[in-house]
C-alpha cells in the first residue's frame, strides 16, 4: 500500500484521467477522478478534475456542488472556470462572474493561442476563453454592454473564437469585420511551431521512415527478451537495444552522434600468464547478444591510442565467420596475428578490406605484414579464428551488426588449437597501431556520412516553411473574413449582401450544411420561401441529422402550404432527436397548417420547456394564441420571447399585432417601429407601420411607408395594394392605376385587385373597364357576389362611397 503522501500516486492518477478524457471515455475518467479526490480531498487540482469530469458527463449540478467551496476560497483557474460554466447552465450568473474575477490574476496575462497540437495541449483556459465565458455570463445577466466588451477582448486575443464573434452579432453591435482578421506579427509567431516541436516532429517522421528492427537482424535467440548483455554489463541501462525500454518510457531514439556511442577499444594489455603480451578487444558497450541492434550513432574523431571506433547505423549484414585466436611464442613475446580468410593476390588493410579497389591504379608496394604472412601462415582453426576477427573489424568499419569477440585466454581456446605464432618487434606494434589509426580515421568519415544519410531527416528550409505558414494563415483569415461578413450581414438582416458573400466562398466551403442553411435563412427573411425551401433542403441532404435552423425550414413549408413535406420533416426531426426544440416546432407547424391550433400550442410549449432560451418557440406559440383570439396569452408568449432574445423582431411584431387587434394603434405603432429598427429590410414591418398610420388618419405618412415597402420588396402584393388604396384616398387615381396594373400582373388571380381596379375605373368614369374588372372579380370570388353586384349597380351614382378596407 502506497503511503498517503506519495505524490507519484496522484501524478499517475492524473495521467490516467487525462488519458480517458482525451479518448472521450468520460465514465472511466469520472471514476478515476473520484479516486483521486478521495486520495487528495484538499487538493484543488483533484477537485477540478472531478468537477470537470462531472460537467462533461452532463452532471452540471454535481459539478457545481463539488467545486463550489474550492472556487470560492482558492484562486485555482481550473476550479473557477468549471464553476463558472456550471453557473451559466444553472442560471447563477453572478456567482460565476465573481468566481472568474477572483482569480483574474491567474488568467489575465495567459495566452495559449497557437500552443495546441497533436503532440501537446493546454489543460487550463487562457484569457481569450475566459473572456468568452464572461461575455456569456454577462449576456445571460442582461448586461449586454459588458458582454460585448468581454467578447471584444476575446477576439483581440484570438480572432478565431466564433462564439465571441457570434455573440457580438447577436447583440446588434456594428463591427468592422476585416479589422478582426488582419494578420499581425504576434499571430504569425503564435501559429508557427517552435524549433523544439519541429525537431520532435522530424524525429517522429524519422522513426516512421526507418525500417523495423526485425528487418535489420535475424530472429533472436532464446534468452532474456527485455535486456541484452550490454545492459547487464552497464548496470541494466540500455540505449536503443530493447524495445520494451521505448514502450515503457515513450522515448524516441535519437541517432545523433553526440547522444549515443558504441565503442570498440583495441588495446595492448599484459597477459595474465607468463607475462605474455596479447592484443585484446574491450567490449564495455557491445551487447553479448549477437542479435542486439545498437542505436547506430555516428563516428567520432580518433582519440589516441584507445582506437575508439564510432560507427553509424548498421545495415543488415551477413553472419561473420567463426573467430579463432592463435598465440606464438618466440623468446618472451607473444602476439595475435590478424589473417585474411583467403589470399586473393591483393593487399588488404588491417580490417580485411582491399586496399586497391580501383583496377586502373598501380598496385601498392607489398606491406611488411603481407611478407610476414607469406613467410609463416597459421593453419586450421587458428586461421579460422583470425579470419573471424578480421571480419568483425571489417563489419565495424562498414557499420554492420556486431558479434562479440570473446577475450583471449585459456578458456577461450579450442582443444588442439595450434600455438605457432610469429615474433614481431615493438616497432611492429607501433606500426600496427599507426595503420589502425589511419584506417579508422578514413572509415570514421565514411561511416559518419553513411549514418547521416540513413538516419537523419532533411532539414526544412526555414524561409520556405515560414512562407507556407504565412500562406496558410492568410487563407484562414480570408476564409473567416468571408464567413464572418456573411454571418454579420445576416445578423443585420442585410440578406442580399449576406447571400452575395456566401456565394463567393470556395465550393468546398459553400457546399456545406452550415453555409447552405445560412443562405436559406437569408431567403427566408426576405419572404422568398421557395428559394429558402430549396437551400434548406440542400442543407438536409448534406447533413441528414441537422437540427440547427430547421424551425425556419418548417415555417417556410408552412407558408408554402406543403403539408406533406412538412409532415415528413417533422417525423425526420423526431427520429433524429426527440428532445430537440426544433423537432417540436416542426410538429407544431404541421398541426397549425392542419388548423389544429390547440395541438400546435402544446407542441410549441414543449419546445420552450426543453430550451427556455428558444425565443422562436415562444413567438410561434403567440401566433397560435392569436389565431384562437386569446390575446392576453399571446401577449405573455411574445414577452417571453423578447425576454429570451431582445432582438427577436418577430416577437415585437406580434406585440404590435395584438395591440392593433385591440384598437391600441399608438402602442402598435411603437412596437412595429421597434421591430423595423431591428430588421429595417423587412417590407412587411414597414407596411404594418403604414397600416397603423392610415388608421390613425395620417394617409400621407402611410403613403411614405407603403412606397418604402414597395421599394424593399417590389413583388410584394400587400404593400402595393395598400399604396394604391391610399393614392385613391388622396385623389391621385392615375398613380393608383399604375400601381394596380402592376399588381394585376403580379397576382392576376386575386379578386380584391380586380375589384379595386373596378372602383378606380369608376372614379375615372370608365364604365366599360369598370364592368370588365367587376366581372373578373366576381368570377374569381363567387362568395362576394352580392357585394360586387352592388358595386356594379352603383356605377351610375356620382357619389363615391369611401372604400372599406378589404383584408386579403
Amino acid at each position: 500500500m502506497a503511503p498517503s503522501n506519495n505524490p507519484h500516486v496522484s501524478s499517475q492518477l492524473r495521467h490516467f484521467i487525462y488519458y480517458h478524457l482525451d479518448n472521450n471515455l468520460l465514465k472511466n475518467a469520472l471514476f478515476l477522478a473520484g479516486r483521486l479526490h478521495a486520495y487528495e480531498p484538499r487538493s484543488s487540482e483533484a477537485c477540478y478534475l472531478l468537477a470537470l469530469c462531472q460537467y462533461q458527463s452532463g452532471q452540471v449540478k454535481a459539478a457545481y456542488d463539488t467545486i463550489k467551496a474550492h472556487a470560492s476560497r482558492t484562486h485555482h483557474l481550473g476550479c473557477s472556470y468549471v464553476f463558472a460554466q456550471a453557473c451559466l447552465d444553472l442560471g447563477r450568473d453572478l456567482e460565476g462572474i465573481s468566481s472568474l474575477d477572483r482569480c483574474r490574476t491567474s488568467w489575465q496575462q495567459r495566452n495559449t493561442f497557437g500552443q495546441h497540437s497533436e503532440s501537446r495541449r493546454q489543460h487550463l483556459p487562457d484569457a481569450a476563453a475566459v473572456y468568452t465565458l464572461l461575455g456569456k455570463l454577462w449576456n445571460a445577466h442582461k448586461d449586454y454592454q459588458r458582454a460585448v466588451e468581454c467578447w471584444v477582448e476575446a477576439l483581440n486575443l484570438n480572432p478565431f473564437i466564433w462564439d465571441a464573434f457570434q455573440g457580438i452579432c447577436d447583440a446588434g453591435c456594428p463591427i468592422n469585420v476585416p479589422n478582426i482578421y488582419k494578420i499581425s506579427p504576434e499571430m504569425i509567431d503564435a501559429l508557427c511551431p517552435p524549433a523544439q516541436e519541429q525537431k520532435q516532429n522530424a524525429t517522429i517522421a524519422q522513426d516512421k521512415s526507418r525500417p523495423p528492427a526485425a528487418s535489420l537482424a535475424p530472429e533472436p535467440q532464446p534468452g532474456d527478451p527485455f535486456s541484452s548483455a550490454s545492459s547487464r554489463l552497464n548496470g541494466g541501462m540500455t540505449h536503443g537495444g530493447s524495445v520494451l525500454w521505448h514502450k515503457l518510457n515513450g522515448s524516441v531514439t535519437s541517432f545523433d552522434s553526440e547522444n549515443a556511442e558504441t565503442r570498440l577499444d583495441v588495446s595492448e594489455t599484459p597477459s595474465t600468464q607468463n607475462g605474455d603480451f596479447t592484443a585484446t578487444v574491450r567490449e564495455d558497450s557491445i551487447a553479448e547478444d549477437p542479435f542486439s541492434v545498437p542505436t547506430a550513432p555516428a563516428r567520432k574523431a580518433n582519440r589516441g591510442p584507445d582506437f575508439g571506433l564510432e560507427f553509424g547505423a548498421p545495415p543488415k549484414m551477413r553472419n561473420p565467420l567463426p573467430k579463432t585466436r592463435t598465440r606464438g611464442r618466440f623468446g618472451t613475446e607473444e602476439v595475435q596475428i590478424l589473417q585474411a580468410p583467403e589470399p586473393t593476390g591483393q593487399k588488404r588493410t588491417i580490417s580485411g578490406q582491399t586496399a586497391n579497389s580501383n583496377p586502373n591504379m598501380a598496385p601498392a608496394p607489398t606491406r611488411r605484414s603481407d611478407r610476414l604472412r607469406d613467410t609463416t601462415r597459421p593453419t586450421g582453426a587458428t586461421s579460422s579464428k583470425l579470419s573471424s576477427f578480421t571480419g568483425a573489424l571489417n563489419g565495424f568499419r562498414e557499420g554492420r551488426d556486431i558479434k562479440k569477440a570473446k577475450a583471449t585466454g585459456t578458456k577461450g581456446r579450442l582443444p588442439g588449437t595450434s600455438t605457432v605464432g610469429r615474433v614481431v618487434s615493438g616497432n611492429r606494434d607501433r606500426k600496427l597501431q599507426s595503420e589502425l589509426m589511419e584506417v579508422d580515421g578514413k572509415d570514421s568519415k565514411a561511416s559518419s556520412v553513411v549514418s547521416r544519410g540513413v538516419t537523419s531527416v532533411p532539414q526544412k528550409n526555414t524561409a520556405q516553411d515560414k512562407a507556407k505558414e504565412n500562406e496558410a494563415l492568410q487563407y484562414l483569415c480570408d476564409l473567416f473574413t468571408k464567413l464572418s461578413m456573411g454571418s454579420y450581414n445576416l445578423s443585420r438582416y442585410s440578406c442580399q449582401d449576406a447571400i452575395s458573400v456566401f456565394n463567393t466562398l470556395p465550393s468546398s466551403q459553400r457546399e456545406t450544411s452550415w453555409v447552405q442553411s445560412q443562405i436559406g435563412r437569408a431567403y427566408f427573411e426576405q419572404a422568398d420561401y421557395n428559394s429558402a425551401e430549396r437551400f434548406f433542403a440542400r442543407a438536409r441532404d448534406l447533413e441528414a441529422s441537422r437540427l440547427e435552423d430547421m424551425e425556419y425550414y418548417s415555417t417556410a413549408l408552412w407558408h408554402l402550404r406543403s403539408d406533406i413535406d412538412l409532415a415528413f420533416l417533422a417525423h425526420s426531426l423526431m427520429d433524429t432527436e426527440r428532445l430537440a426544440p426544433q423537432s417540436w416546432c416542426a410538429i407544431g407547424n404541421a398541426f397549425s397548417l392542419a388548423r389544429e391550433h390547440d395541438q400546435a400550442i402544446k407542441c410549441f410549449r414543449r419546445a420552450t420547456q426543453l430550451d427556455p432560451s428558444f425565443a422562436y418557440g415562444f413567438t410561434l406559440q403567440g401566433h397560435e394564441y392569436m389565431s384562437n383570439e386569446e390575446y392576453d396569452k399571446a401577449l405573455d408568449a411574445y414577452r417571453n420571447a423578447i425576454s429570451a432574445d431582445r432582438r427577436h423582431y418577430n416577437a415585437w411584431y406580434g406585440l404590435g399585432k395584438v395591440y392593433e387587434k385591440n384598437g391600441k394603434y399608438d402602442f402598435a405603432q411603437q412596437h412595429y417601429q421597434t421591430a423595423s429598427s431591428i430588421n429595417p429590410a423587412n417590407a412587411v414591418l414597414v407596411c404594418c407601420i403604414g397600416i397603423v398610420l392610415e388608421k390613425l388618419k395620417n394617409p400621407q405618412a402611410a403613403l411614405d411607408f407603403y412606397s418604402r415597402a414597395c421599394t424593399l420588396a417590389p413583388t410584394q402584393a400587400l404593400s402595393r395594394f395598400k399604396k394604391a388604396r391610399v393614392l385613391m384616398a388622396l385623389n391621385e387615381p392615375k398613380r393608383a392605376l399604375v400601381e394596380l396594373q402592376t399588381l394585376k400582373n403580379i397576382v392576376p388571380d386575386e379578386a380584391n385587385v380586380h375589384f379595386l381596379l373596378g372602383r378606380l375605373y369608376k372614379m375615372l368614369r370608365n364604365k366599360g373597364e369598370a364592368i370588365k374588372s367587376f366581372t373578373a372579380a366576381l368570377n374569381l370570388d363567387p362568395k362576394a357576389a352580392q357585394y360586387i353586384k352592388d358595386a356594379m349597380e352603383s356605377l351610375d351614382d356620382e357619389d363615391e362611397d369611401e372604400y372599406e378596407e378589404e383584408e386579403d
